[in-house]
């Protein structure tokens, strides 16, 4: 059996710009901020005022290298690059042609909105709390008791297919598989779709 890793943890998907301290707010932001269109607010069931998609939604990164920013335009900082290419991405607001955007570690921040794919993928973040770096099983059918065809690491990136009935359907790194749905981030517990 082989385990499928990822090409690295945090380090890997963002990179920092710079320090944190090095980050203060230029004379004037708060103006800026204050003139910046009303963002939409973050709840179930709400719709962008700009795309009429569902708000939060799940994307992914459809860049390379993308910044994100403070807030959503070029006159805020950036605080990091991610550097992965397919980093699944949850949309909780729009301004404009700006996407707040929430990673897997609940870091958040804005990018501009042609950085993003409709396309879904998901990140392995494990099935058991108490064991979060344990390897979770690709099946071949969405059983428990179905042959494991690979495990998987916490950490890997994954295209998503499709969910149903608490199990996903996976690609990743030429393999192919279901998995359980609570081990992955980038998708909404329950959430089916083909």
């Amino acid at each position: 059996m082989r385990v499928l890793q990822s090409t690295g943890g945090r380090g890997a998907a963002l990179l920092l710009a710079a320090m944190a301290a090095l980050w203060a707010a230029p004379a004037g932001a708060s103006e800026r901020a204050a003139a910046l269109p009303t963002v939409q607010a973050e709840s179930a069931g709400e719709r962008g005022r700009v795309t009429g998609l569902p708000l939060p939604r799940y994307v992914s990164l459809k860049a390379a290298r993308a910044n994100v920013r403070r807030g959503p335009g070029t006159d805020f900082p950036i605080d990091w690059i991610y550097t992965k290419r397919g980093v699944p991405l949850e949309v909780t607001a729009e301004s404009d042609h700006w996407r707040r955007i929430r990673d897997h570690e609940g870091d958040g921040g804005w990018i501009w909105h042609t950085l993003l794919d409709g396309t879904r993928s998901a990140i392995v973040v494990g099935d058991a709390p108490e064991d979060e770096d344990a390897p979770v099983a690709l099946h071949a059918k969405p059983e428990a008791d179905a042959d494991i065809v690979a495990y998987l690491e916490p950490g890997l990136v994954t295209t998503l297919r499709g969910c149903k009935a608490g199990w996903c359907r996976i690609e990743v790194q030429n393999r192919s598989g279901w998995t359980p749905q609570a081990a992955l981030w980038g998708v909404y517990p329950g959430e089916e779709f083909d």
